[in-house]
């Protein structure tokens, strides 16, 4: 168990008490992606991704469940605002899908969102996991 004030850097990273945490089973958006809004203009969704989670944990106390550590040595886990699961309202409110590969926990989040043109779903965008995979092409 991990608790302590976090530090967002990115949507779907944190870092408490020098510990990098990846939230377990989702992806968000990279910085510097964009995506595109209903009508088309471009936005940088990746920053508003990570701006979401900023204003979501503010200056509260979080707690993270690890479940492992990925390939970059990061800490994976489940993290906790009071009683509100961090990684499944990421989803939930668009700002991040669930992360299939790794986990099916929150594809049910992920559709509602979507129906409900949450966040990016508002538009159009790339997968975090594609996006990342045309940078490493070019």
């Amino acid at each position: 168990m991990i608790t302590g004030l976090a530090s967002v850097v990115d949507g779907d990273t944190i870092e408490i008490n020098g510990t990098r945490i990846r939230l377990y089973g989702i992806d968000a958006p990279e910085g510097g992606q964009l995506c595109a809004h209903a009508n088309g203009a471009l936005w940088k969704c990746g920053d508003e991704s990570t701006l979401a989670l900023i204003r979501q944990l503010g200056r509260s106390q979080v707690r993270c469940e690890a479940k492992g550590q990925d390939r970059y040595r990061r800490t994976i886990a489940i993290c906790f605002k009071g009683g509100v699961d961090i990684n499944q309202w990421m989803v939930a409110g668009g700002w991040a899908m669930a992360f299939r590969r790794y986990s099916l926990a929150y594809v049910p989040a992920e559709d509602r969102a979507q129906k409900a043109k949450l966040g990016l779903w508002a538009g159009t965008f790339q997968m975090p996991w594609d996006w990342r995979a045309a940078k490493r092409r070019r």
